[in-house]
């Protein structure tokens, strides 16, 4: 039972849900991998707490790491070439984060805790994408982010960072 696709990992949620879990999928977080590895010389299967990942969170996490597995994401291009993920990760990957923003955001929080790089860069270019070719005021309504400007401050913002309009 040494090899790693055999050795199972119970991560553990913020709600104390255990989730076993093949090591070698676990590994893709770095902060897992290090803590599995603190623990090698340990018989018994490792429990890796989480406490900031709920179990919501945490199964979508694993869902992504599994697959991830059998079909690596294609490496992001920067700048965005779209704003359809589809057009920009494997259908698999863009229909993963055609989630509500609330678990979007979640999934962003848990990958940058648990260090999974290429999650990390898929939840963060799905918000890019949210953003990309839309005014401030569209933004605004996208992430129901209030203006909290005067119309003076405003103008002065805009005035002082016109150059970015015109790139």
């Amino acid at each position: 039972m040494d090899t790693e696709s055999e050795s199972i990992v119970n991560l553990m949620s913020k709600e104390g849900d255990a989730f076993p879990v093949p090591a070698n999928v676990a590994k893709m977080s770095e902060l897992v991998k290090s803590m599995i590895d603190d623990e090698e010389d340990d018989e018994n299967t490792p429990e890796i707490p989480l406490p900031n990942v709920k179990a919501t969170v945490l199964k979508k996490v694993i869902e992504f790491c599994t697959h991830y597995g059998t079909e690596p994401m294609d490496e992001i291009e920067k700048p965005l070439k779209s704003s359809t993920m589809s057009q920009v990760v494997q259908k698999w990957y863009a229909d993963f984060v055609n989630v509500d923003q609330a678990l979007l955001f979640e999934l962003i929080l848990a990958a940058n805790f648990m260090d999974i790089k290429p999650l990390l860069d898929l939840t963060c270019a799905t918000v890019a994408s949210m953003i990309k070719g839309k005014t401030p005021e569209e933004i605004r309504r996208t992430f129901n982010i209030t203006n909290d400007f005067s119309p003076e401050e405003e103008a002065q913002v805009r005035e002082e960072n016109k150059w970015c309009e015109e790139a």
